[in-house]
């Protein structure tokens, strides 16, 4: 039964969650979001599926408008998916804030369910619930990753009440709706098979078959199954080599595993921040001298449970891309094709239940503990207001800015051509901002496209990647962004407008650009051995509402 306090406390979170996403709402195109797997691949993707008329396309279909069709359309991930369609019906800024919000209203409830109802339960403990439930809330999760992180403590609150006997139609409710607005490669595989473990450990332990956990477990992998066909038909259809052919991670010497080991669980991962570096895990080292100091390893087996899981699951990252995986990646290819370090994604969970769990211990702890657990939880949730997308990107463009509407616009006038009749590429910007105003690009950023294009594409930049060992190594051990590198400019490819950096001594094959129906190159800088180049300079184009200067240049 729901408490007056309870309900003001959760009301307060609401409302601190309202006031966290208010800059998306407010300055809608002029919001500062992150550009990084974001708006340099995901929202543009969206844009050009929408647009595509593929979004119900066959399993064998294709994205016109990239990589001359030859990009599947099963990469751009399944029409079951609300977040594809919320990109499809409204503006892409809206859309950007509606799943925000959803995101994090779920992930708050998901999280507070879970401890209210199997991790700390009692009235006594409300305050730290919330406060638990709204620091995970507000953690800068990778936007299209949706809830496939932030979703896990709703899944495991569903899991946990099936296991105990008092599942309800409401629990299955949960299991049947999330893999619509989640993903299973970035959560929900590592998460369903860490509840296959359990399950079978609860069996060694004698607990007996428990079948409704099992079956529970088996019908939110069918119901992911079902939605993320596509996804399962590449798997098990391979059809022609692709891009992962030639992803290879095992490389890292021991004393390099050891290192990101330590750098993982001190600071966390970019595609799961946590924040917790500064006050979250001080709080769980205080917890754990405590229950070291007191003797309470029984009373706390759970805490100590989830803080040695949290450092394995760390090692286990690290580990993943050690030398030694080597030998086992080239018998099995499927270990370089699917990224098993992603267990770690289980850490945002794992770091917040930690935390909840942590600041009881040390509010056990007396009354002076007891306030510094208040403290920690409020300066938690501070420290995260600050990791708002508006103040950590306020220098990066904004999105107007970034995806240049306007300036492209004037391009496409002065071509004066259709678009689906000439492939563009660009240099020095991100491929994702001329897809996203429409254009054909040979260039793109998908981890999923044919090995024969990624050779045939390299042909252009062979004597750049020749001189550059980075860029050769990003591309040839990766190729996730096939884009028109250069030595000069590295791995650099958002050049603002009020560069004065020139590229010289520039060296492309453009008779191969031309074969792959290649005729203008935007590039963010101007080339000023163009005419080696077989390119001559159409116009410069700039803009007030643009972060970028366009040359624009025409193979000959």
């Amino acid at each position: 039964m729901e408490t007056r306090k309870e309900r003001r406390y959760l009301i307060f979170a609401l409302v601190v969650i309202a006031i966290y996403l208010s800059p998306l709402f407010i300055l809608q195109e002029n919001a500062h979001i992150r550009v990084h797997d974001n708006l340099d691949s995901n929202l543009a993707w969206y844009k050009v599926l929408a647009r595509s008329g593929e979004l119900f396309g066959g399993v064998n279909g294709a994205i016109p408008q990239i990589i001359n069709g030859l990009l599947s359309r099963n990469a751009f991930g399944t029409e079951y998916s609300v977040i594809v369609w919320l990109y499809a019906i409204f503006p892409t800024m809206v859309a950007y804030g509606f799943s925000q919000a959803l995101t994090r209203v779920v992930a708050f409830f998901g999280m507070y369910l879970l401890l209210k109802k199997h991790l700390l339960p009692g009235e006594r403990w409300i305050t730290l619930n919330v406060a638990a439930s709204l620091a995970f809330a507000l953690t800068p999760f990778w936007p299209s990753g949706m809830l496939s992180t932030l979703g896990m403590p709703l899944a495991l609150w569903a899991f946990l009440n099936i296991r105990n006997g008092e599942g309800t139609l409401k629990d299955y409710l949960v299991l049947t709706l999330l893999p619509l607005y989640s993903s299973i490669v970035l959560g929900f595989f590592f998460f369903l098979s860490a509840m296959a473990v359990f399950w079978l450990v609860d069996l060694l332990k004698g607990k007996g078959w428990n079948f409704r956990f099992l079956f529970s477990i088996a019908y939110m992998s069918f119901v992911y199954m079902v939605v993320e066909y596509r996804l399962l038909y590449s798997f098990l259809f391979k059809g022609e080599p692709n891009s992962r052919d030639e992803y290879f991670h095992a490389e890292l010497p021991l004393w390099r595993v050891a290192r990101l080991t330590l750098k993982n669980y001190v600071f966390g991962h970019t595609h799961v921040m946590t924040v917790h570096t500064l006050f979250i895990l001080p709080a769980t080292l205080i917890a754990i001298y405590f229950v070291f100091s007191k003797k309470l390893w029984k009373q706390e087996k759970l805490f100590v449970f989830l803080f040695t899981l949290n450092f394995v699951l760390s090692l286990w990252y690290a580990f993943w891309f050690y030398e030694g995986w080597l030998p086992l990646t080239k018998k099995f290819h499927f270990m370089d094709t699917f990224n098993f370090a992603r267990y770690h994604f289980l850490r945002p969970l794992v770091i917040y239940a930690s935390f909840a769990l942590a600041l009881k211990i040390i509010s056990l702890q007396g009354f002076s503990w007891s306030k510094t657990a208040k403290w920690l939880a409020v300066m938690q949730i501070l420290l995260l207001g600050l990791f708002n997308d508006e103040i950590i990107y306020q220098k990066k463009p904004s999105v107007k800015q970034f995806y240049a509407e306007e300036l492209f616009q004037e391009i496409k006038e002065h071509i004066a051509l259709p678009q689906e009749e000439y492939r563009v590429a660009s240099i020095g910007i991100h491929p994702a901002i001329a897809q996203y105003n429409g254009f054909y690009t040979l260039d793109t950023y998908n981890n999923f496209y044919p090995l024969s294009y990624k050779h045939e594409f390299r042909k252009i930049i062979e004597q750049e990647l020749a001189k550059n060992k980075t860029i050769r190594k990003y591309f040839d051990k990766w190729g996730g962004r096939c884009y028109i590198f250069t030595a000069q400019l590295g791995k650099r490819y958002m050049i603002k407008k009020d560069s004065k950096r020139h590229l010289r001594d520039l060296q492309l094959n453009t008779d191969v650009f031309k074969e792959l129906g290649g005729i203008f190159i935007f590039s963010a800088l101007p080339i000023d051995n163009a005419e080696e180049n077989q390119l001559t300079l159409e116009k410069v184009f700039v803009s007030k509402l643009s972060a970028w200067k366009i040359y624009l240049y025409k193979t000959m």
